[in-house]
């Protein structure tokens, strides 16, 4: 498990900007189960997390028309628990950090993974990103 002090940093980066702080399983599943549409972050503290993942999240939360309606985040090697919740919701797709998936009334209908962020700037993911809020939200 990575220590705070070098998690929680990247854990307010998403976290000072509305994404929910997910870290037991309960909050997991209540958050995903809610009605409407919700992104949540695998958070990491890889250099493609802060490179790329975490800007172009939240160039899409603060410039698309149509938004998610709840952001949440679960960090990997960190929020142990939640993060095993999450992958198993995330199924079939393989554990992945960082990665960013969008539920829709607790369905999986979006999935980037992390060989889709890394080496791809912070506006394209952003870009993916809100094409994917305008086909899924309202």
């Amino acid at each position: 498990m990575y220590p705070k002090e070098i998690v929680l940093p990247m854990k307010s980066e998403l976290t000072e900007n509305g994404f929910v702080d997910l870290n037991t399983p309960a909050l997991v599943e209540d958050i995903i189960n809610q009605s409407g549409t919700t992104l949540l972050v695998i958070n990491s503290v890889c250099g493609c997390a802060a490179g790329s993942c975490r800007p172009g999240v939240l160039m899409a939360v603060n410039n698309a028309n149509k938004k998610p309606d709840y952001l949440a985040t679960s960090f990997a090697g960190y929020d142990v628990e939640a993060v095993q919740k999450v992958r198993e919701l995330l199924l079939p797709y393989p554990p992945s950090s960082p990665a960013i998936a969008l539920f829709k009334n607790g369905e999986l209908v979006s999935m980037v993974e992390r060989h889709q962020i890394e080496g791809r700037s912070a506006q394209v993911i952003a870009r993916h990103l809100i094409n994917q809020f305008d086909l899924h939200c309202n």
